[in-house]
């Protein structure tokens, strides 16, 4: 393997940044990035491989991704030991676990009102289930989308104290719903387990957790809600313990509950770093054993037989969960992570994946349009695009921003406009915070409502505003108009096709779980030739090709998700022009056999 090192040079006592070379001399491949070498110091490298009596590869991966050698063995196998942190830190945390500890006690009956994404309905079950197993009686509750919106409303949560509700648990949501949690002074207790950026006060209620609050000095800002909701069910089990109330009887299975975090965590898009490694390493383990049965449904409608990692959190449950929330039943995938026969697990999985079908035709026929409209904006110079159309079904907005962020490397926001209104979801690229400009947003009087955190946020503002908040971004964001158009492809390293061995995959699979914070690492296949290429799968669009390496050896690669594209032709090509090939090194096993795989995700002309 091979590798080329970058850094900086002092020059005058000025410390200059040094563009680093393109790798192979790639500056716009077929999918138009340039492709650049990932840095690894060789000394940290070489002290984790001997740290570790590892080869040098894991070293240098290791490296490259800012472990450090004493850290090395942790990352490699992060334990809960390693990485909770004690509940008390965050700003409130025991104040709520106080409360929720008395509304055991006392038998009271608490709601939870939560939102309609993925992490929402982990959360909503985790505390469900927490308090469920202490013999409370709980109340969930998700507002409908389209005609409450996100987050805590006054008459939703009036009509929760009037079913005997006397605390309401926000989570996912709440942490700037100052004026609807107002209504329940006087009438019923609130606490907010929330993990959305937060300026100014928290809510007037007894408790906000939430990392992102100002005077938060936990350092846990890039964790999702259910990582909260959890830490909180730590604590007031805790509490409780200190009281005495477990002498008689059992604890919660805590544990048994991670597989709930993992999938939050994914799917909220949180860094695979620090704690949230450790919970998702260790929930992937929960959820392999399919023990909860709106899981394991989900799991054999996504027809997903192997151990379920994190692209299955991604890919497969995640955008069913959501599904319901977006264009359906909003309550539809808490009731899926809830169910406890698995009959009826299966009959609300198969109807998520039913309503998951009707999602991707209606993004399917919204995105040519918007990806044309942004296309247009981004030429005349916009930095961020702010795009909208009379009757775009909001619950599709956020997809079609998140493929046009893909698209174009720039912030993107999508709205639906009805009666006036226009509502919407943005989202981001690393480095270009959009909660904090929506927030922003918000506070000077053009939005009615809006939040978020750096990588995604919601918005509603009346329609007549638009161009005046597109102007409010573009000015706020300026920064994303001198990124690249398309995001820089970061290799770690060439490999020859012959030594992509089942070994090197093996050693390659030690740093995951893999995802937002935590890449997998890509390998490029120097001067490969196509010998053979063909679509398969029901859609085909999955393209199965071998090649054989310049120095000899053949190795499989895959293309999923193909597109009608320049990458695609060239896979397909039957000319045998050399390629520089950049993918994920696999071994996958099938029908009891171990093969190695390239997962393409990019070429270049050799």
């Amino acid at each position: 393997m091979g590798r080329k090192q970058t850094g900086d040079r002092t020059q005058g006592g000025t410390r200059l940044l040094i563009e680093p070379e393109p790798a192979l001399g790639v500056t716009h491949s077929l999918t138009g990035r340039r492709w650049v070498w990932r840095p690894a110091e060789e000394r940290i490298a070489q002290a984790i491989a001997q740290r570790l009596s590892a080869p040098e590869l894991l070293g240098r991966l290791l490296a490259a991704r800012g472990v450090a050698a004493e850290q090395a063995a942790d990352f490699l196998d992060p334990t809960l030991r390693a990485y909770l942190p004690d509940p008390s830190v965050l700003t409130d945390m025991d104040t709520a676990a106080a409360r929720l500890a008395d509304a055991v006690q006392d038998g009271e009956t608490v709601a939870i009102f939560g939102d309609y994404d993925v992490d929402g309905a982990c959360s909503g079950a985790l505390m469900a289930l927490g308090l469920g197993a202490l013999g409370l009686a709980t109340i969930n509750y998700v507002p409908d989308r389209i005609r409450e919106g996100y987050g805590p409303n006054a008459p939703a949560l009036l009509a929760l104290a009037g079913q005997g509700a006397r605390l309401i648990v926000c989570v996912d949501c709440g942490a700037a719903a100052h004026q609807a949690l107002a209504a329940l002074h006087g009438v019923a207790d609130a606490i907010v387990l929330d993990h959305h950026k937060l300026e100014g006060p928290p809510p007037a209620v007894v408790a906000t957790v939430n990392p992102n609050r100002l005077d938060d000095r936990s350092g846990l800002n890039n964790v999702c809600a259910a990582t909260i909701v959890f830490l909180t069910l730590i604590a007031m089990q805790r509490t409780l313990r200190k009281r005495g109330f477990f002498t008689a009887r059992r604890e919660i299975d805590l544990i048994a509950m991670l597989d709930l975090v993992a999938l939050a965590t994914v799917c909220d898009v949180m860094p695979l770093t620090g704690v949230n490694r450790a919970l998702v390493s260790q929930g992937l383990k929960i959820m392999a054993r399919r023990a909860r049965p709106g899981i394991a449904a989900l799991l054999d409608v996504a027809g997903v037989t192997e151990a379920p990692g994190a692209m299955t959190c991604g890919f497969a449950l995640g955008p069913r969960i959501n599904a319901a929330g977006r264009i359906d039943q909003a309550d539809l995938g808490l009731r899926a992570l809830l169910a406890a026969d698995p009959a009826q697990a299966t009959e609300i999985a198969r109807r998520l994946d039913d309503i998951n079908r009707q999602r991707q035709a209606v993004e399917a026929d919204l995105l040519d349009t918007a990806l044309r409209l942004a296309e247009a904006q981004f030429a005349a110079g916009a930095a961020v695009a702010l795009i909208s159309g009379d009757d775009w079904h909001p619950g599709v907005v956020g997809i079609v921003a998140g493929r046009i962020k893909e698209a174009f490397n720039r912030p993107a926001l999508v709205a639906g406009i009805s009666q006036g209104r226009a509502t919407g979801s943005g989202r981001s690229i690393t480095g270009i915070d959009l909660g904090s400009a929506i927030i922003a947003a918000r506070e000077s009087g053009l939005l009615t409502r809006g939040g978020g955190h750096a990588m995604a946020a919601g918005f509603t503002l009346e329609a007549d505003k638009l161009d005046a908040l597109h102007a409010f971004l573009n000015e706020r964001l300026a920064a994303a108009a001198m990124l690249p158009e398309a995001a820089e492809l970061c290799l770690d390293g060439a490999i020859a096709a012959a030594g992509a061995t089942e070994a090197i995959a093996a050693e390659i699979a030690r740093l995951g779980p893999f995802g937002a914070g935590n890449a997998e690492p890509i390998f490029v296949i120097a001067r490969a030739r196509v010998v053979r290429a063909d679509r398969i799968g029901r859609t085909e669009t999955t393209i199965r090709a071998y090649v054989d390496g310049e120095a000899g050896g053949r190795l499989k690669t895959m293309l999923f998700r193909a597109k009608d594209d320049a990458l695609t032709t060239a896979l397909l090509d039957r000319s045998g022009t050399p390629l520089h090939l950049a993918g994920h090194i696999r071994a996958e096993r099938w029908n009891g056999k171990t093969t190695t795989s390239l997962i393409l995700q990019d070429a270049s002309p050799a």
